[in-house]
């Protein structure tokens, strides 16, 4: 891939003037008809949750509580009474999962932004 000044060079070459146009840079202001049409969609102040995981674990019906990790496809089970007489029951089930995948980690790389499991909470 030629670099800028080579491209205007050839540009220059064929008799032809480059426009270089700039996108924003990361530190310049938005124009705030972008911000607006933010705040104008659905849910855009609503933090999306997936399936539970902000649930409590006294909220949650279902008996067995599973979470799958989306690093290692590891997947790790616990009955609700356990997890609620190991952790309580106002533990939520987004804790409670990364817990239970931490526990038993097995991709260790010792750098902190990529050590642990991903999670993926499943109710079952």
């Amino acid at each position: 891939m030629p670099t800028p000044k080579q491209m205007e060079k050839m540009a220059a070459a064929a008799g032809k003037t480059v426009a270089t146009k700039t996108g924003l840079a990361p530190d310049l202001n938005l124009p705030p008809e972008y911000w607006q049409a933010l705040f104008d969609e659905p849910g855009a102040l609503t933090k999306p949750s997936s399936a539970g995981e902000t649930l409590r674990l006294s909220q949650i019906s279902r008996h067995v509580l599973r979470v799958t990790c989306r690093r290692c496809s590891r997947i790790v089970e616990i009955q609700k009474a356990d997890a609620v007489r190991l952790y309580g029951a106002h533990a939520t089930f987004r804790n409670v999962s990364q817990r239970l995948l931490d526990n038993t980690c097995s991709q260790r790389t010792g750098r902190h932004e990529e050590d642990g499991c991903w999670p993926s909470y499943e109710l079952t």
